[in-house]
């Protein structure tokens, strides 16, 4: 466990997970072990979104992948690298064709083993700044290496009334809880902000679009996407790959609360 303090604010992060993000005593992150998800972030990489329809098969240049929900990255380990009092960078590496074991197989998945055609070196950074935590993405691989990256952090819910302010139009949980598991889209936005018993907002820049996603009343994810998958059919998710270059292997999402 890494422990942050800055400035009245105070981040947890447990094996690269963001476990707890306080500020003045109050917690924004969904606490593990409530009810909704059992974690409290992850990560969505190399492919946002489901693949059983599809065999667990995704489409690359270099041919097929097998791939579960929302990538394998999330079966791999983080290393933390470096850490100071208020920061901490941690690392995954991939080489490319390794088979690594799915942990969702068998109760919820048929693939055992999954692989990607690619190898990557993914680091994530955790910041805490004057006016809130910053969080960083950046990947290292071959150029012109496919992908998409979303970020899937939940917040911890405390009003009954919480509403979520978006390109200009407000959202409620019930709507969210309605659209059901495949997340309420919101295109085109680069800034969220939750009004709970307190108000946070997360900004991003990269990815470009949203996803809200919760089962319950208590907590809510609010995922920074590159591509929103239930676009297009599963067969055909290699249509929302970007392609590695300089300009698109930083990417960054700040939470600032207004408290």
């Amino acid at each position: 466990m890494v422990e942050l303090e800055f400035n009245g604010q105070k981040a947890k992060i447990d094996a690269g997970e963001l476990v707890s993000y306080s500020v003045n005593e109050h917690e924004f992150i969904h606490q593990k072990g409530s009810p909704g998800w059992r974690n409290a972030d992850t990560e969505m990489f190399p492919i946002i979104g489901p693949t059983a329809d599809a065999g667990f098969v995704v489409k690359t240049p270099k041919g097929d992948a097998v791939q579960d929900q929302h990538g394998l990255l999330r079966e791999l380990d983080y290393t933390v690298t470096e850490t100071t009092g208020d920061s901490v960078v941690l690392v995954k590496e991939y080489i490319a064709n390794t088979k690594v074991e799915n942990s969702k197989f068998p109760d919820k998945s048929t693939a055992a083993l999954l692989s990607w055609p690619y190898g990557f070196r993914f680091k994530k950074s955790f910041e805490l700044k004057k006016d809130g935590l910053y969080i960083v993405f950046e990947i290292e691989g071959e150029p012109g290496m496919p992908f998409m990256l979303g970020y899937h952090p939940a917040f911890k819910l405390q009003d009954e009334n919480a509403l979520i302010q978006a390109n200009g139009s407000k959202v409620t949980v019930p709507e969210i809880i309605k659209v059901g598991s495949r997340a309420m889209q919101i295109p085109n936005c680069e800034s969220i902000t939750l009004k709970d018993k307190e108000t946070i907002t997360i900004t991003t820049k990269g990815f470009g679009n949203f996803m809200l996603w919760t089962e319950v009343d208590n907590m809510v994810c609010i995922e920074p996407i590159t591509f929103y998958p239930y676009a297009v059919e599963q067969k055909n998710l290699h249509k929302g790959f970007l392609d590695l270059n300089a300009e698109n292997s930083v990417f960054k999402v700040i939470l600032q609360p207004d408290v």
